[in-house]
């Protein structure tokens, strides 16, 4: 069958997000490339990373061969591309914030890493987000090629060298909250993003293109020239909406948000825990507080995640073991156990003596005297950064 054929309309909003939602994402939106923003949106880059603020995140450095970081512009890595399809799906959950009273001798793992599926016995067990959201992509993938014809492609969960936050803005999903966060205005900032780069040119579209409940609206007329985008055209955009609300940058225990919508990773405690190797400064394992596995501070007192309905995906539902661990039972765990109990799930990813690192700073933030035994055991590992943490949780419990 020849491509004209195939064509059903073009690539438009309705049909990317008819495609998104049927694959189970909770929202989508469609950009042309290049967008309105791309040069800010490169510059912003540009001097994040000359700050030094990426810490030890190299591979976000890499460059072309021109120079300029591959994540500055999608055209560098993949100068193919004409338009992105950036999805979200949500993994909020009525769970208990982390900033709400728990069992002190409790430890936090992000909720972005409780996702679990029930396998083929019905047994609850990790589900490894990346797996899921890229079967997704390809769902829709392949509903796009079946109604346009052959075009070329990639799908990427958190792999790509992309801005998936930058395109998500500029496809309309919400904005940039002053937590870094994208902040979508139904839907929150507990949301992973799904990105598939296209061939596609963008079709034009009605003036009437509807979007209503999905809490959008129209920003810039779609501009047709022979029959496409304009390429430097937003479709939709959606206002920023924090106002005068500092709520994340004051909770922050570290000093990570150093000013709206800047972060230095390099003290923000979800790059501590997870991609952060080795051991950490005391001045910064002391606002760690009980945190073993990234951070949810900064989206917890968000006013908009407050609005925000629990997800309902039978494939990121929450590990009910995850929500709150006791640090006695994360202590206890020997390389062994933790590839059974982490195998497919994001915790994997600090690694066992990385978490187990971790571990010992929330023992010593917890200011409780039975976990003293654990620590001096710890004191004694061949891990370094395990080592140092131990005795710093020792020094601080003899303080207190």
């Amino acid at each position: 069958m020849a491509e004209s054929e195939h064509n059903l309309g073009g690539f438009t909003p309705s049909l990317a997000r008819e495609l998104a939602l049927k694959a189970g994402f909770a929202e989508a939106g469609i950009v042309a490339l290049p967008y309105l923003q791309e040069e800010r949106e490169a510059e912003n880059f540009r001097a994040w990373i000359a700050a030094g603020r990426s810490g030890s995140m190299q591979y976000l450095a890499r460059q072309a061969g021109d120079g300029r970081f591959l994540r500055e512009s999608v055209s560098l890595p993949f100068p193919w591309a004409r338009s992105v399809l950036v999805c979200f799906a949500s993994y909020n959950s009525s769970a208990p914030l982390s900033t709400e009273t728990q069992n002190p001798r409790s430890g936090w793992i992000a909720r972005y890493a409780w996702s679990s599926r029930k396998n083929e016995r019905g047994e609850q067990v990790p589900s490894d987000y990346h797996k899921v959201l890229l079967r997704r992509l390809r769902r829709v993938e392949a509903g796009l090629h079946e109604r346009l014809g052959e075009f070329e492609s990639r799908a990427f969960v958190d792999t790509g060298p992309v801005v998936e936050r930058s395109l998500a803005v500029a496809a309309g999903l919400g904005w940039t909250g002053k937590n870094t966060c994208l902040i979508h205005p139904k839907l929150g900032s507990f949301g992973f993003l799904a990105v598939l780069l296209t061939s596609l040119e963008l079709d034009a579209a009605p003036k009437e293109l509807s979007v209503k409940g999905t809490g959008l609206r129209p920003h810039i007329e779609w501009a047709t020239k022979s029959g496409a985008l304009a390429p430097a055209e937003n479709i939709l955009a959606v206002p920023d909406r924090c106002g005068t609300c500092t709520r994340c940058i004051e909770a922050c225990p570290t000093g990570a948000l150093v000013a709206p919508r800047q972060m230095d990773a390099t003290r923000c405690i979800a790059y501590l825990t997870i991609e952060h190797k080795g051991p950490i400064a005391g001045e910064l394992m002391e606002g760690m507080g009980r945190q073993v596995f990234g951070c949810d501070i900064c989206q917890d007192v968000c006013p908009w995640n407050r609005k925000a309905p629990p997800a309902n995906d039978a494939e990121l539902e929450p590990r009910a073991e995850l929500i709150n661990p006791a640090l006695d039972w994360l202590g206890s765990l020997d390389e062994q156990s933790f590839e059974e109990k982490f195998n497919g799930s994001p915790v994997r990813r600090a690694g066992f003596f990385g978490l187990k690192r971790n571990v010992a700073i929330a023992m010593g933030n917890n200011g409780d005297a039975i976990f003293t035994p654990q620590l001096e055991a710890w004191v004694h590992t061949a891990d370094e950064g395990l080592r140092t943490a131990a005795r710093w949780a020792i020094g601080k419990l003899r303080r207190e």
